[in-house]
């Protein structure tokens, strides 16, 4: 199935670059111009201006930057092939955790044969962005996140018995996580971690844009005669799929701008499938969604400001069957299908068309930001949601399926700056 090879790592040379922490930053699509400037000013060669480069043509400064680094030795390439043990180590909603994985190469295949498997919807615009950095640079400086099926753990297991040791990089962010890398050059344990992949799928977590522009890329160098070789792998993070440190938070839905809302219509609209139930206060609505999610049930927070909420309830499953026949058990099963064809769709009449290109509807993290949203006027309601579970996101992707965007958010995100993959 996937075959994974270990690389030759670009990283930061620390000795003339400054601080590792100085050095890295978050995925380049959750970071505002006001923190870009902040990384900048904090070190001149922050990974950022190779992953987000700025200016009249930007993808051609990038390529600039880099042969620079390299020139200046800012940049170096690690002398053996490894593999990558990479850790977070952070705390949420109370909760303190860690998971661990490794970053390698990954060989590119199409999704139609099935080894490597989306689970989410892309957007062309930023797809033909990470397309432009990739001609103008050669490089992957940021790693897809995907997870692997391993019931018995025995990758996990080896990787903390590899890295039981000082990692060769250990910071902490600004948000309080500990990102920690070991470097693998043993070819005998290299030799057994890629094997140990030899019947696995891949399962993309977070970066299907980055994904499918690799696919591009290689085509590209292929249909062109530009690429080396290096261009058939793509580099990954791999962790396994029932690693006690996942944690997957859900994507809140705002909609603003419709001319005909109504939020009595709504609710009416709503009885025909869910019960609804008016609730005081409206803190408590994560609490009352948690409690309906370990249960198994269907929910929803419906907020339209003050300090009460509706509560949505799904009554019963098997409406989705029949709606939307020609989608497996897994999608019609999803939090998000059921809102968004029940309700966004069906009631308010934002279609998927709308929803993509965001014409109505809004997507935020945080439970307290939705709420805000609502109060100051920006949006007209929103929709707090529970988190889609791992085990949905697989079965979804094994079924040759895709959820609708902003289905998940993987926390937290993996840092961009520690290893870079040069074809």
């Amino acid at each position: 199935m996937a075959e994974i090879r270990p690389f030759r790592a670009l990283r930061f040379n620390t000795e003339k670059a400054g601080d590792i922490s100085e050095l890295v930053c978050p995925p380049y699509d959750i970071i505002s111009e006001e923190q870009r400037l902040g990384y900048l000013e904090k070190n001149p060669n922050n990974i950022i201006r190779l992953e987000l480069p700025k200016g009249d043509d930007p993808y051609n400064e990038a390529g600039k930057t880099l042969s620079q680094w390299l020139n200046e030795g800012i940049l170096r390439q690690d002398e053996k092939e490894g593999i990558y043990i990479y850790e977070e180590e952070f705390t949420i909603n109370g909760l303190h955790t860690k998971f661990k994985g490794c970053i390698v190469r990954v060989k590119i295949e199409e999704f139609s044969k099935g080894v490597v498997l989306p689970h989410e919807n892309t957007l062309s615009k930023a797809k033909e962005d990470r397309f432009n950095l990739m001609k103008a640079t050669d490089c992957n400086f940021s790693q897809i996140y995907s997870l692997f099926m391993d019931p018995e753990h025995e990758i996990t297991n080896r990787l903390d018995k590899l890295s039981d040791c000082q990692p060769v990089n250990e910071l902490t962010d600004p948000d309080g996580v500990t990102h920690r890398l070991w470097i693998v050059t043993d070819k005998d344990e290299i030799s057994t971690v890629c094997n140990a992949f030899a019947d696995k799928k891949l399962y993309i977590a977070d970066g299907h844009h980055r994904y499918e522009t690799a696919l591009n890329y290689r085509n590209y160098c292929r249909e062109t005669g530009h690429g080396t070789g290096g261009e058939d792998y793509v580099m990954m993070m791999l962790v396994d799929m029932e690693h006690p440190g996942l944690v997957v938070l859900p994507t809140h839905r705002l909609v603003r701008d419709l001319e005909s809302f109504d939020k009595e219509k709504l609710l009416e609209g709503c009885r025909e499938y869910f019960d609804v139930t008016e609730e005081n206060d409206v803190s408590s609505a994560e609490s009352r969604l948690k409690t309906l999610y370990d249960e198994g049930k269907k929910a929803f927070a419906f907020y339209c400001g003050g300090d009460t909420f509706s509560l949505l309830v799904l009554r019963d499953e098997k409406i989705l069957s029949e709606l939307l026949p020609e989608k497996s058990a897994a999608s019609q099963g999803l939090d998000v299908t059921v809102l968004h064809t029940l309700v966004l769709e069906k009631i308010f009449g934002i279609d998927a068309e709308n929803m993509a290109k965001q014409i109505n509807l809004t997507y935020v993290k945080q439970f307290e930001d939705a709420i805000t949203s609502v109060q100051n006027g920006k949006a007209q309601c929103a929709f707090i949601l529970n988190p889609t579970k791992v085990t949905e996101i697989r079965d979804v992707a094994a079924a040759g399926e895709k959820m609708p965007q902003k289905s998940t958010y993987f926390y937290p995100k993996l840092i961009t700056g520690l290893v870079m993959n040069r074809f």
